[in-house]
C-alpha cells in the first residue's frame, strides 16, 4: 500500500530521531528527594506490521536508575516531534521496576502516519540544504512518584548530511 522509498523513508526518520533521543532523561519527583533523576535511551527500533495508512515500529527504550532505590511503573507514552509537526506516538501497559543502580529495557509499539511521513519527506528534502533537522522527543512514565508518573524529554536539532539529487557537479 506503501511506496518502498516512503517507508524507507519514514524508518530512517525515526531511527535517526530515536537515536538522538539518546540523551533523554526523565525529570521527576527522584529530583525532590536528593536522586538522581532515571535516565532514558533509544535502545533499538524494529518495524511491525503496518495497518491501514500508518507504518508501525517497536521503539525499545533502555529506563537507567542511578540512585539507590529501585523505582516502579505501570505504562509508558511517548511522542516525536518533527521540524514542530507530530510524527509519531505510542503507548504501552508495560509494568516493571527498574533495580536500585540498574536498568531494564521497555517496548513500545509507536506508529506514523502516511500523511505525516508524506510531509516530514517534503520539509526534509527541503530544509536539508541547510543540514538541520528540530525534533522533540517527549514521554511519560506513569505510577512513579507522588504525581503517579515522570514525564521526560529530549530536544535539538539534527544535522543530516543528504546529497543534492539530480545535480551532476
Amino acid at each position: 500500500m506503501y511506496s518502498d522509498r516512503v517507508v524507507r523513508f519514514v524508518r530512517f526518520v525515526v531511527v535517526v530521531f530515536a537515536m538522538a533521543a539518546l540523551s533523554a532523561t526523565l525529570n521527576g519527583c527522584a529530583a525532590w528527594f536528593g536522586q538522581d533523576p532515571l535516565r532514558v535511551n533509544v535502545a533499538g527500533l524494529e518495524p511491525l506490521d503496518s495497518q491501514g495508512m500508518e507504518v508501525r515500529f517497536n521503539m525499545k527504550l533502555r529506563i537507567q536508575n542511578p540512585s539507590g532505590s529501585p523505582v516502579s511503573f505501570s505504562g509508558i507514552s511517548v511522542e516525536l516531534e518533527v521540524n514542530g509537526k507530530a510524527f509519531a506516538s505510542g503507548v504501552s501497559p508495560a509494568a516493571g521496576s527498574v533495580p536500585a543502580f540498574g536498568e531494564t529495557v521497555v517496548s513500545v509499539p509507536v506508529s506514523v502516519s502516511a500523511m505525516s511521513a508524506i510531509h516530514q519527506l517534503f520539509v526534509f528534502v527541503d530544509r536539508s540544504q541547510y543540514g538541520q533537522i528540530e525534533y522533540i522527543l517527549r514521554g511519560r512514565l506513569s505510577g512513579i512518584g507522588l504525581a503517579g508518573g515522570t514525564r521526560f524529554i529530549d530536544q535539538g536539532s539534527l544535522s543530516v548530511p543528504f546529497p543534492y539529487i539530480g545535480t551532476d557537479s
